[in-house]
């Protein structure tokens, strides 16, 4: 057997500095992928409180994912070009100077500065989190530290709501700022004492150009699909053409241009990386996951509140097991691909999220909670078993050099996935209920199931793909041996 086949066992294991640094950063990505999810439920009220309207309130969710939308995609430069304290200082300085704005806003307009400041470190954690996770593990345990990683995907965006009803019961909104800015606090001056250098920064410039088509593209895009789910007119606004136009354009002449410095080995995101097969499988088959998953995530809310009458914070209770199953399922998943390759898990992980959007296609204003807590806990566990192995064989195959632009495409273009996900999703529920002449709660739910049927075929697509699923480990010349991707490192 090849050695992408039958990996080697006896690969070093961690040593603590090295564990320190992983826990430092996962800590740190908890946190700001928290704060993600904790504003959603607290829209109303600052609707009544600052006075604004329900399109305006949104654009404090809207602003958020253009702005990671827009910053994301430049990590894979900022990465190789600075230390990892360096990245990881910044990084969680803008996320805790950002919370500090939102939460002392006198006003909407400094609240949505300070979540624009909080996107702008939030975009860097993840993909220098699963860069250093490269760096610093071999091939063979990655998915058990991915597995980790996934903790931190998945229940952390299940504890944002639930905290922040909790919180809303008690105290003003403020507080979700103001309580998350100490443990944010806290983080970063563990990191600033503990954290030391991953690998050589690597001299570069940046190429301003492609950091204007890259903001111009993944921004207009994302803000088109986030438009298009949002609001009565939905796809006949003007500005969601407008917006997916110039972001289809301006991706166009980004990808010329990355391929064009490629050549000379200067592109802000090294598209170089598509060149590995299981790379762009494992991308096709995550971002599917992605548009089936976020789709699921905006649908569930609207069937809970608006068809069985819940409120935000019932509706973030309901919703919490299934997050913390998919973190505790997370690590096992992650050693058992580390045994036995991706297939195993993945084909019954996305079989498990067929079935289970397509059970709520079947669900009614009447369905027991029991069995609407049992689906969610089995699309749950299908997403830890998909995840975890799809994410790992993806990344695994990339040469040292790869790492950082692998990382932020893939971060990218999950982004890119869930807007086009809620888009499609939302269009087919409220078109399908506005097609029907039957009573509102009739109209909803005939929406729903339409939504649900087709975020199901979606899963059914990537369930063909995960059976294509290899493990590729890169050969020894191409990736750099495990003491050599670390070579220098700071002063504690």
């Amino acid at each position: 057997m090849t050695h992408a086949q039958n990996p080697d066992r006896t690969a070093p294991e961690l040593t603590p500095r090295d564990r320190g640094i992983l826990f430092t950063l996962l800590i740190a990505t908890f946190v700001v992928i928290l704060n993600e999810t904790i504003m959603n439920v607290a829209l109303p009220r600052l609707m009544a409180e600052l006075r604004v309207s329900a399109a305006t309130v949104q654009w404090l969710a809207t602003a958020f994912m253009l702005t990671m939308a827009v910053v994301i995609p430049t990590t894979g430069f900022v990465l190789q070009r600075f230390s990892t304290r360096q990245v990881f200082l910044g990084a969680m300085g803008l996320f805790c100077l950002g919370t500090l704005l939102a939460g002392l806003a006198p006003g909407f307009e400094l609240l949505l500065a300070g979540r624009v400041v909080q996107a702008s470190g939030t975009a860097v954690m993840l993909p220098l989190l699963i860069t250093t996770v490269l760096a610093l593990v071999p091939a063979e345990r990655r998915g058990a530290v991915m597995g980790s990683i996934s903790v931190v995907i998945s229940v952390a965006p299940a504890v944002g709501p639930t905290l922040s009803g909790l919180i809303l019961e008690a105290l003003p909104w403020r507080f979700l700022f103001l309580l998350v800015l100490p443990v944010a606090l806290l983080t970063l001056a563990y990191g600033a004492w503990r954290l030391v250098n991953v690998g050589e920064p690597r001299p570069g410039t940046l190429d301003l150009p492609s950091v204007l088509l890259s903001a111009a593209g993944f921004g207009g895009v994302v803000y088109g699909f986030s438009s298009a789910g949002e609001g009565p007119d939905g796809w006949g606004n003007p500005r969601v053409a407008l917006a997916l136009g110039v972001g289809g354009l301006s991706l166009l002449l980004f990808t010329l241009r990355q391929l064009a410095l490629g050549r000379r080995g200067t592109p802000l995101l090294d598209l170089r990386a598509f060149g590995y097969p299981m790379f762009s499988l494992s991308l096709v088959v995550i971002m599917i996951a992605m548009m089936a998953l976020f789709g699921g995530a905006i649908l569930l809310p609207i069937y809970l509140q608006g068809l069985r009458g819940l409120g935000s914070l019932e509706t973030g209770l309901l919703l919490l097991p299934g997050g913390l199953l998919m973190g505790l399922a997370a690590p096992t998943v992650g050693r058992l691909f580390d045994r036995h390759g991706p297939v195993v898990l993945s084909v019954p992980g996305a079989a498990l999220l067929t079935l289970t959007l397509w059970g709520f296609s079947t669900v009614t204003a009447t369905t027991p909670a029991g069995l609407l807590l049992a689906l969610h806990l089995a699309l749950s566990l299908g997403l830890a078993l998909l995840f975890t192995p799809v994410m790992t064989t993806g990344l695994n195959p990339l040469p040292g050099h790869l790492y950082s632009h692998g990382s932020a495409i893939m971060s990218t273009l999950q982004m890119v996935a869930g807007a086009v996900g809620t888009a499609l999703l939302v269009t087919v529920m409220t078109s399908r209920a506005a097609s029907l002449a039957a009573s509102p709660q009739a109209a909803q739910t005939a929406g729903l199931h339409a939504a649900f049927a087709l975020s199901a075929g979606i899963a059914a697509l990537a369930l063909l793909l995960t059976f294509f699923l290899r493990r590729s480990l890169p050969s020894p010349e191409a990736e750099p041996a495990h003491l050599e991707a670390q070579p220098a490192f700071a002063a504690d």
